[in-house]
């Protein structure tokens, strides 16, 4: 019986496959043709079906681009680089055109000091790789410890135990950094404001002070949720509450 689901669900897996590269190619002719808003009907319908890629969210954006939809087209540039964070036409359309449309010139405060040293260390690598880091370290460091234990030649034992050591530091770092890269990935909430202009509020509901307004396509952090509402940070620190409608999550897929 879990053989022939296995199967089942292996047939469905390939027709959804090729229903969506179907859908794809269709709507990739009619981008071309300049039929942008069909084209987002077919790129959204693949995404319906549950598939994700850099490539799918690269074209949504461009289409929502082209009939100057700012936050969807920022959204999807944005959710592109997520997936595939080091291509440099994702960079160019988001950084040289979406964001360009956006109306709100926030400042971004710069991290100083030793703090920034350490972020830009922890972000040298992935967490994963960070962690795969330590395992080969403790290997090496036991390798070393049994080396050191057996050898019977002074200058052997000395080699040993100071690689040991260098062994058992490296190990010690990239585990302290791999769970300082997953607190950072935690932390880390962006969404982009997908109305026309949001009022960002002192507090979580609607008859509190109002601070300072946004509009659509404006990158934000969601540091903090209660009931209907997103607490955000903006790049200079400013933070304050919206309507968890006004925002979309990035991170959601």
């Amino acid at each position: 019986m879990r053989k022939l689901i296995t199967i089942l669900l292996c047939f469905f897996s390939v027709i959804v496959s090729s229903q969506n590269d179907k859908l794809f190619n269709e709507a990739n002719a009619l981008y071309n043709d300049g039929k942008y808003a069909e084209a987002i009907d077919k790129y959204e319908a693949i995404l319906d079906s549950g598939q994700h890629s850099a490539e799918l969210y690269f074209n949504l954006g461009n289409a929502n681009y082209k009939l100057n939809n700012i936050a969807p087209s920022v959204y999807y540039y944005e959710k592109a680089l997520l997936l595939n964070p080091n291509d440099k036409d994702i960079k160019n359309n988001l950084v040289g055109y979406a964001q360009n449309m956006t109306i709100d010139a926030i400042d971004t405060v710069p991290q100083v000091g030793f703090a920034r040293i350490i972020n830009n260390i922890v972000n040298t690598f992935s967490k994963d790789v960070w962690a795969i880091i330590a395992v080969v370290g403790v290997i090496i460091f036991v390798v070393l410890f049994l080396l050191y234990h057996f050898s019977y030649t002074t200058s052997k034992k000395r080699i040993a135990f100071v690689i040991s050591l260098i062994s058992l530091f490296l190990t010690c770092f990239s585990t302290a950094m791999a769970f300082k890269k997953e607190n950072l990935d935690r932390k880390d909430n962006p969404a982009i404001v997908f109305v026309k202009e949001s009022k960002v509020k002192s507090e979580a509901n609607k008859t509190s002070e109002e601070v300072f307004r946004l509009h659509e396509g404006t990158k934000v952090q969601v540091i903090e949720t209660y009931e209907d509402w997103k607490k955000i940070q903006l790049s200079d620190n400013s933070t304050g509450w919206v309507p968890s409608k006004d925002i979309k999550i990035l991170k959601t897929f």
